[in-house]
């Protein structure tokens, strides 16, 4: 089992900044992915953006490129996800998501409400 902590959601303007973090615990040398999803009222959850662990690549959703960026310190077993230039429908409750190797089990956070205000 794998257990993720995530932190640093709350209230941003549009145009400002806002950084999650989670932390992961348990059988940590399994975890193949990390990434985080998202998912706004009424809609489906979403991917946003997902790291290779051991190689540290990462792949954006398109919605997200080039204002969000993925990092991890792997001393800690921690992803980060740094938002940037926000915008109101960056709104969501974000979900931090781990994979091993095949993809099955995944494991998740709680999710971390963002909110952006226009």
């Amino acid at each position: 089992q794998v257990q993720l902590v995530e932190s640093g959601g709350g209230l941003a303007q549009a145009g400002g900044s806002l950084k999650l973090s989670c932390a992961a615990s348990g059988r940590t040398p399994s975890v193949y992915t990390m990434g985080w999803l998202r998912q706004a009222p009424g809609k489906q959850r979403e991917f946003v953006a997902r790291m290779l662990w051991a190689a540290g690549s990462t792949t954006y959703a398109d919605s997200v490129q080039g204002r969000f960026t993925i990092s991890r310190d792997s001393a800690k077993n921690t992803v980060y996800l740094q938002m940037n230039s926000l915008k109101p429908e960056d709104t969501a409750v974000y979900y931090c998501q781990a994979t091993p190797l095949g993809g099955i089990p995944q494991y998740w956070g709680q999710g971390t409400q963002v909110t952006v205000s226009s």
